[in-house]
C-alpha cells in the first residue's frame, strides 16, 4: 500500500475525530503503523474508546474506504497529508491542524500573501462592493484570496479576486464535491478552473451547522491577514477574527455606520484592537504581504516608487479623474456613493433636469463607475 492511503484510511475511520488521530500519532509513528497495531497496543492510547478500536480493526478487514479511496480520482478530487510537498506549510503553525485536506483545484502557493474576506452572509450593496473592491485589489497586488463561499461577503470577494484574474480558494464546511449554497456554483466551477475549493471533510459530507465553526480556524490559519466586512454581534466572522488572533495572524475591519446591526461585531473587533482597514493598500502594513508586494511591483518601472501606497499606475488615475472631472456629469457622480442613492435624491442634489440626469446616469453605468442596485437606486463601484 502507498503511504497516501493509510492516511486517507485513518482519517475515514467513523468516530475518529482529529483529537484522537493526534493522540494516535503521539504514540505511533504513522497512519501505516496505527493501520498494523495489534488491538493491545491501540487500548493503550489515550482519549480511545473500546468503539474507536474496534472502528479501527472492524475498518481494516473492510473494502469500503479502500474503494472509496480508489474512486477519488475518477471525481476529480485529491488530497494532502502533513509530510505531503504541497500541504500548505501555514497550517502546521497552528495546534489543530487537519491531518487530511480533501482538494479541487489547486492549493494555495506557500511563496505568495494571502489574505482572508469573511463577513455577513445578509450584507449591504455597500459591503458587498467593498468586500469585491478589496479582493480585486488584493488579486492585482499578487495576492491570494481565502474564505468560505458562503453568500454574502464571502462570495464577493472571492468573485473579485477571480473577475482580476487572481487565485482565490474556498474552505468549505462540507465536502469539496458538494457545493453549498448551491446558488454559487458558477463561482464553485470557476474557482475549480483557477483557484481551488479545499475541505478537511471527506466527499460526499453534506453541510451540518457544526462544521462550519470548525472550518473557520482553516480559513484563518491559511492567511497573512483577515479582513472583517460587516458583522453582527454573533457571527461566525468574530469566530474566525478570534482563531485569527489566536492563530498570531493580523485582523483588520472594514469600519461601518454606528447603530447598523451590520457593523456592531466590526466596532466590537475595533475596541478589542483590531486595525481599521479603509484602503485595499492598507494590508501592506502586514510584514508579509507588504514586503511581497514591494519585491513584486518595485521591479516594475510602470509602478511608481510607492506601489504599497498607491495601488495604481499614475495613468489609470489620471484617466479615471478625466472621466468623473467632466460637468454635470461630475455633479451627477458626486452624489452618488456606496449606500444606495435614489433618483429623486440625485436629482433633487444635483440641481439638474431628470431627463438628463437619466441620460448622465446611463453613461456613468455603461462607464462602470456605478451600479443600479434595485430599480432608481444607485451605488459607486470605487471608492
Amino acid at each position: 500500500m502507498k503511504e497516501e492511503y493509510y492516511w486517507y484510511w485513518v482519517n475515514n475511520i467513523a468516530g475518529l475525530s482529529n483529537k484522537k488521530i493526534r493522540e494516535l500519532l503521539k504514540v505511533f509513528d504513522s497512519p501505516e503503523s496505527v493501520y498494523k497495531a495489534s488491538e493491545r497496543l491501540l487500548s493503550a492510547v489515550q482519549g480511545l474508546k473500546q468503539k474507536d478500536i474496534e472502528a479501527i480493526i472492524t475498518n481494516k478487514r473492510d473494502n469500503i474506504i479502500y474503494t472509496e479511496y480508489c474512486g477519488l480520482e475518477q471525481k476529480g478530487i485529491r488530497f494532502t497529508y502533513p509530510g505531503e510537498q504541497n500541504y500548505p506549510s501555514r497550517l502546521l503553525n497552528i495546534y489543530d491542524y487537519p491531518y487530511i485536506l480533501y482538494y479541487k483545484g489547486c492549493l494555495p502557493d506557500d511563496s505568495k500573501p494571502s489574505v482572508s474576506i469573511v463577513g455577513a452572509r445578509n450584507c449591504t450593496e455597500y459591503g458587498r462592493t467593498v468586500a469585491e473592491m478589496f479582493a480585486s485589489a488584493f488579486a492585482s497586488m499578487g495576492i491570494q484570496v481565502i474564505s468560505g463561499m458562503a453568500l454574502g461577503i464571502d462570495a464577493a470577494g472571492q468573485s473579485g479576486a477571480v473577475k482580476a484574474g487572481g487565485y482565490s480558494l474556498a474552505v468549505l464546511g462540507c465536502g469539496v464535491d458538494v457545493c453549498y449554497p448551491r446558488t454559487n456554483i458558477e463561482l464553485y466551477t470557476q474557482l475549480i478552473k483557477t483557484g481551488g475549493i479545499v475541505s478537511e471533510y471527506p466527499p460526499g459530507t453534506p453541510p451540518r451547522a457544526g462544521q462550519f465553526p470548525l472550518r473557520n480556524r482553516i480559513i484563518s490559519a491559511l492567511s497573512d491577514a483577515l479582513v472583517v466586512v460587516e458583522a453582527r454581534q454573533q457571527s461566525g466572522s468574530l469566530i474566525t477574527a478570534d482563531q485569527a488572533l489566536e492563530q498570531n495572524r493580523d485582523v483588520y475591519v472594514v469600519p461601518g455606520r454606528i447603530g447598523d446591526a451590520l457593523s456592531e461585531g466590526c466596532m466590537k473587533l475595533i475596541k478589542q484592537g483590531a486595525e481599521i482597514i479603509t484602503s485595499p493598500q492598507d494590508i501592506c502594513a502586514t510584514e508579509a504581504v507588504g514586503t511581497y508586494v514591494n519585491n513584486i511591483f518595485l521591479k516594475k518601472d510602470s509602478w511608481s516608487d510607492s506601489a504599497c501606497c498607491t495601488g495604481k499606475k499614475e495613468s489609470e488615475k489620471n484617466s479615471f479623474a478625466k472621466t468623473v472631472l467632466a460637468s454635470p456629469k461630475n455633479m451627477v457622480y458626486s452624489q452618488i456613493n456606496l449606500f444606495p442613492v435614489s433618483l429623486e435624491t440625485i436629482t433633487k442634489n444635483s440641481g439638474i433636469g431628470l431627463v438628463e440626469v437619466e441620460g448622465l446616469l446611463l453613461e456613468l453605468e455603461l462607464e462602470g463607475l456605478i451600479k443600479e442596485v434595485s430599480k432608481n437606486y444607485y451605488v459607486r463601484k470605487h471608492i
